[in-house]
């Protein structure tokens, strides 16, 4: 199959629009802080199903990925390529397998935590890495000295994006990675997977304060003209398209795996369920759904962080005040702590487009970037904001919401380890121990108890619940809940890669309390000046 033509991007907000892939994927955030979005979704070919149906996870990625990024831009090959050494240091073939964790339930089980760091975020943040590599060397061919460019890549982190995005990057030429993180709110193995990487293109700064914090501080640097005009600013959280687009593939993958398994028929039903912080993850759902991949609904499920599940429960009202606390709570899914999903901008946008009565598309493109500037100004000066109606049932016919507790998540792992022993199944499963049964990482968890409430909804429906890290990655937590389990040694899921992490040498660079944003770009700017020396 051949490339799309001319797909362009526009930002959420309407300050650019008619932008290429490479623009957009550099830039990762918009000067006006919106998102960038394709100007629109392409559709599936007449025939996928039966061409992709067979396909190795990096020629469906190729053939996915194809209909977004223009052979103009990425030539064929060099796509086959990128997307080859990505998924290359995955330690399992499939890359993303799916495990029956109930088949009475048919209820499926995606992990995505195969690759380098154990952690989802490596399927789009292996590939967005190379894709940064990718440019650069075509930008700087023949160029040396100043005359390179150099990329400055600025992240915040609630655990796993980070250490993802700095596997993605370590050591890799004009580029200079920072990532933020709150102090003391990580997962120690978290922390160790970033702090020990000793790259001098890496560096890692800690800030008091939640996630959430972290995220301002990097916004407010892409939006400070100065930094942006002499250092490059490019983007690795989910704000970069480039990571919704790679996430993308799994959905598809998956719906593969799930019409293989025994009992599925072809007038089955299927629905994913997908532990949501930031909205990216089950976003690249959404635009697989949009594209045409047969997903009856998305689950969106939320943990005591719950802005997502109030918005689709309350009728339409996005606000940050968390049952009557506006701040972060402190929970066993970290990943998901935060008040704020990003991401949500970005499925606001297409509802308020799709909603709109005007009669020209341009007409409806203009009035959807004005509504989502004016829904993200209220957010920022009230606190909140209510959208029409429309867009809230636009919204869900695709979504429906669950929240699971601090307390239900740790009920969860207990249940699934009693419930769900090795010979149900599939064999080489990465987290069921020798004698015990199968262990959940806590955001895997709080995906498992939204999929088996909707399971009690909707008992003929098949659920792809996603399972977004190892279990290692969240000891205590998992520890809390299987303590007192029969059978249960940690060490039988330990991997080798973290035995002894915690105690090698690490660097870290702390953010000075009250330094703010602008202390953090004098750091940034100093840190980069010593690199290119």
């Amino acid at each position: 199959m051949s490339h799309t033509l001319s797909q362009k991007y526009l930002s959420t907000r309407g300050a650019s629009y008619g932008l290429s892939f490479e623009d957009v994927v550099l830039k990762g955030l918009a000067s006006d802080g919106g998102l960038f979005i394709p100007e629109e979704i392409p559709s599936l070919p007449a025939n996928w199903e039966s061409e992709w149906r067979d396909l190795s996870f990096e020629d469906l990625a190729f053939e996915i990925m194809s209909l977004y990024v223009s052979s103009s831009e990425i030539p064929s090959e060099d796509l086959k390529d990128i997307i080859k050494r990505s998924y290359s240091t995955f330690r399992h073939p499939e890359r993303t397998p799916l495990v029956e964790l109930d088949a009475k339930k048919h209820l499926h089980l995606l992990e995505l935590f195969h690759g380098p760091t154990f952690a989802f975020k490596d399927v789009a943040l292996q590939f967005l890495g190379n894709l940064f590599e990718y440019f650069l060397i075509r930008k700087n061919e023949g160029k040396e000295g100043k005359d390179r460019h150099h990329l400055t890549v600025i992240g915040a982190t609630s655990g796993d994006t980070g250490s993802a995005a700095i596997y993605g990057l370590r050591g890799k030429k004009d580029v200079s990675i920072f990532i933020l993180f709150p102090d003391g709110r990580v997962s120690p193995i978290q922390q160790a997977q970033m702090t020990t990487v000793l790259d001098p293109n890496v560096h890692n700064l800690t800030v008091q304060g939640s996630f959430d914090d972290c995220q301002d501080i990097v916004k407010a640097l892409f939006a400070d003209p100065e930094l942006n005009s002499t250092h490059n600013l490019a983007a690795i959280n989910s704000i970069n398209w480039a990571r919704i687009l790679a996430q993308i593939t799994y959905y598809f993958y998956s719906y593969f795996s799930l019409t293989k398994t025994p009992g599925y028929n072809k007038d089955s039903k299927m629905r994913f369920v997908v532990p949501s912080g930031n909205f990216g993850d089950i976003l690249a759902g959404w635009f697989a759904k949009s594209m045409g991949l047969p997903a009856e609904r998305l689950v969106i499920a939320t943990n005591e962080n719950d802005i997502l599940d109030r918005f689709f429960r309350s009728g339409g009202h996005y606000t940050k005040d968390n049952s009557g606390a506006a701040a972060v709570k402190e929970t066993h899914s970290p990943a998901m702590d935060i008040l704020v999903s990003s991401n949500f901008e970005r499925l606001l946008w297409f509802m308020a487009f799709q909603t709109d009565s005007a009669a020209s598309a341009d007409e409806r493109r203009k009035h959807a970037c004005e509504n989502v500037s004016d829904w993200l100004n209220q957010l920022k000066t009230q606190g909140g904001f209510r959208v029409p109606q429309a867009v809230v049932d636009g919204a869900k016919a695709d979504f429906e919401s669950e929240r699971v507790s601090n307390d239900q998540t740790i009920a969860q792992i207990r249940a699934t380890y009693s419930s769900s022993f090795p010979a149900n199944l599939t064999p080489g499963s990465a987290t069921s121990s020798k004698t015990g049964g199968y262990i959940l990482d806590p955001h895997s968890a709080v995906g498992v108890g939204a999929s088996l409430r909707s399971i009690d909804r909707n008992p003929d429906i098949h659920h792809i619940s996603l399972s977004t890290a190892h279990p290692a990655k969240f000891a205590s937590s998992v520890d809390t809940a299987l303590r007192e389990a029969d059978g249960y040694d940690f060490s039988e899921v330990l991997p080798k890669e973290f035995v002894g992490l915690e105690q090698k040498e690490s660097r870290t660079t702390p953010v000075p309390a009250g330094a703010g944003w602008q202390g953090v770009r004098e750091l940034v700017k100093a840190e980069v000046e010593k690199e290119l020396q």
